[in-house]
């Protein structure tokens, strides 16, 4: 399944919206590669290991399931969430990339690959419909999280 989407992050006809800058939307996108648990309440843990400027390995837990992925920074613009081919799941990647097409007009585009090939059918194309709407909340609730983390003053 490959499925993107766009999330609009500053809108100045609507001054109800909080604008957020390119560096608080960047460190709120580093701060879920690096503190999931403050982004997705059903992880049981996170443990990070090789941390770099441009990189973070990490194993995630759920129960008694253990994922391990890398994530890879390209600062200010990308956050790349690969997970390599493990037991029974296969090799699939994540990616959310801060665009501009006007000066301070922000959008976060989230894209997904789970590896598996496009021309599928019937049940699984049902779950991948549920998939899809899956993602867009939780990338919606993602930009509502740091949105909330910038207005308590707690990203910068």
């Amino acid at each position: 399944m490959k499925f993107n989407h766009l999330i609009q992050i500053n809108d100045p006809l609507n001054p109800l919206i909080d604008s957020l800058t390119r560096e608080q939307l960047w460190h709120g996108l580093v701060l879920r590669a690096e503190s999931p648990r403050l982004f997705m309440p059903h992880l049981d843990d996170c443990q990070l290991s090789e941390k770099s400027v441009d990189s973070v390995r990490r194993a995630l837990r759920y129960g008694e399931l253990v994922i391990q992925d890398k994530v890879i920074y390209l600062p200010q613009i990308q956050v790349i969430y690969e997970v390599p081919a493990q037991g029974e799941i296969p090799a699939s990647r994540m990616s959310m990339t801060i665009e501009e097409p006007q000066a301070e007009i922000l959008f976060v585009r989230f894209e997904y690959d789970d590896g598996k090939p496009e021309d599928i059918d019937g049940s699984e194309a049902f779950y991948d419909n549920f998939r899809r709407s899956a993602y867009q909340e939780a990338d919606i609730d993602t930009i509502r999280i740091i949105r909330e983390m910038t207005q308590r003053g707690s990203l910068h």
